[in-house]
């Protein structure tokens, strides 16, 4: 592939998912801007649900506009979400508050990396998805899920993958080749066991892949803001595609245990 088109390509994936996000409220489909794949019914993107018993007590790390808060909140006792950004807080407030008193579920402000300010063994699960890349420093984060957790409690984690073709690809062409400028890391497999380990965590399963790494990513998103039954059968040939090539996945999911003492 060309230098020209793989930066040609870089632009349009990195400036592809906020477009796509816009189009999504321009065009009526949320009342709020959120990206696309959040608007179908993807069973990849709620993974963490079959871990989920009804009487979990569960905290959301960096939980947004409250996606995964609110689908979580539907299977457990209760939840609490915890984001900096003050605009995605209110998206996820005023949310639960149309959902009414039956969903029991609160969003607080809070720094991940000044510690979490609840007694040791809170919380049955922990969803830290697509979140532990953007902080540091981040075993001090582990540590932190590790502590609030009950002893047999789960950590469900999701962080993105560096090592495919299309990364490769980027940094042959001298581009930044983080899928997110904010992130402060990527991961190889064996970099995501060890800082697990780490953090006083083990993988309880298999780590999974989640949807193949496409240089037409960015052109996907948007459509995606035009058309949500495209935008669905395109993800589904993404997701059939890292599950053909785990490799070439995005990123890794997992769901993790303490370390037995």
């Amino acid at each position: 592939m060309p230098r020209w088109l793989v930066r040609l390509l870089d632009l349009l994936n990195r400036r592809g998912k906020s477009l796509a996000v816009r189009v999504v409220y321009w065009t009526g489909k949320a009342p709020d801007p959120i990206h696309p794949k959040h608007l179908i019914d993807a069973p990849w993107h709620n993974w963490y649900l079959e871990h989920i018993r009804c009487m979990d007590k569960i905290l959301d790390l960096g939980c947004g506009n409250g996606s995964h808060l609110l689908r979580a909140a539907e299977a457990c006792h209760s939840i609490i979400g915890v984001d900096t950004d003050r605009a995605q807080l209110a998206i996820a407030t005023r949310t639960i508050r149309e959902r009414g008193r039956a969903l029991r579920a609160v969003v607080l402000r809070q720094d991940l990396t000044h510690g979490l300010p609840w007694p040791s063994g809170s919380f049955d699960g922990i969803l830290c998805l697509d979140v532990l890349e953007h902080v540091a420093p981040r075993v001090a984060v582990l540590r932190e899920c590790h502590r609030v957790l009950t002893p047999d409690g789960w950590l469900a984690l999701a962080v993105p993958n560096r090592e495919t073709i299309w990364r490769h690809r980027l940094r042959a062409a001298g581009i930044f080749a983080y899928s997110d400028p904010d992130h402060k890391t990527e991961y190889t497999r064996e970099e995501l066991v060890a800082e697990l380990a780490a953090g006083g965590f083990e993988p309880a399963g298999p780590i999974k892949p989640i949807v193949y790494d496409t240089p037409w990513a960015g052109l996907i998103d948007v459509i995606g803001g035009l058309s949500l039954t495209i935008y669905r059968r395109l993800s589904v040939w993404k997701r059939n595609a890292a599950l053909r090539h785990p490799e070439e996945s995005t990123g890794f999911r997992v769901v993790a245990r303490k370390i037995p003492p």
